[in-house]
């Protein structure tokens, strides 16, 4: 276990924390608390936490310009003007699926994005990943339980993807042009030797997988042939989803979550639902904008 400095960025505690997408041109991140509806941005440069709430669930998010954001919902890819808040559909997906809602997503260095569903209840074999690229939307991936763990390589030509549920990473050749997948996908690592499942990462310049365990109290550094370099732990047991941070990408930011915990387990677990920055020099990477 790596012993590194972790502050609390916003002591905001979400009820699902999910989906941290940081915004080198406001230095600013975002993140979503899925259960209760809610966007939550805060800027490096000190201040509140702000909240802004949506009119449906949502769980992640990219850049499109200056203007606009792509937000992943539970009834498809909504385009969200930076300055009002308003909502514009750009794709519906699974719109007639109300036992479903989004969930992990990560735009591909070409510019395509990869998103993902899920049950609401995480029913068996209920969710889905997804591609989009210039309007046009393709399911990949169905039957699965719970995605998560969407990245990509430096290069574009591998792709990553976990089911928690399962707690198994798995890999997958891709098209660096167009982000398309290009075999199957072969099992990267089995999970279940240690706490917690396999829930978001991010992938840095180097080809490091940076892992989030939830229900693991930490965050794993893993090599691309999944082995573990490294593991950092942090004051919350369920994290879910870091997030290079800082206009070099140079920093690790992880969100959280109290979901599923009773009252007892809140007040053993007082962190839980906050949102961290480690004080760890990374060679991370910014997220390129989504072509529409």
């Amino acid at each position: 276990m790596s012993d590194v400095s972790v502050s609390v960025f916003s002591g905001l505690p979400c009820h699902l924390g999910e989906g941290p997408s940081y915004d080198a041109r406001t230095d600013t991140l975002f993140w979503f608390d899925i259960v209760e509806k809610r966007l939550l941005e805060k800027p490096f440069s000190g201040g509140e936490t702000i909240i802004h709430d949506l009119p449906l669930v949502a769980s992640a998010l990219a850049a499109v310009d200056a203007d606009r954001q792509v937000l992943v919902t539970e009834k498809g890819l909504q385009l969200r003007n930076r300055s009002s808040g308003a909502l514009e559909m750009l794709a519906e997906v699974e719109a007639d699926r109300p036992d479903t809602r989004s969930n992990d997503a990560r735009p591909h260095p070409c510019g395509a994005f990869w998103f993902s569903t899920m049950g609401r209840k995480a029913e068996p074999r209920a969710g889905a990943i997804y591609w989009y690229f210039r309007g046009e939307v393709r399911r990949l991936f169905p039957d699965i339980t719970i995605p998560n763990a969407i990245s990509f390589s430096p290069d574009g030509a591998t792709a990553y993807f976990s089911d928690t549920r399962e707690n198994r990473l798995y890999r997958v050749p891709c098209d660096p042009e167009m982000g398309l997948p290009l075999g199957e996908p072969t099992l990267v690592m089995n999970g279940n030797d240690r706490p917690g499942g396999i829930d978001g990462s991010v992938i840095d310049a180097e080809g490091t997988i940076w892992n989030a365990r939830f229900g693991g109290s930490c965050l794993e550094a893993l090599s691309p042939e999944g082995e573990l370099i490294r593991s950092i732990k942090l004051p919350a047991r369920q994290l879910t989803c870091p997030a290079f941070v800082g206009r070099n990408a140079d920093r690790l930011g992880v969100t959280s979550a109290f979901e599923g915990m009773d009252a007892e387990e809140r007040r053993a677990d007082p962190h839980a639902g906050k949102t961290f920055l480690l004080d760890l020099k990374v060679e991370g990477r910014l997220d390129p904008p989504v072509l529409l």
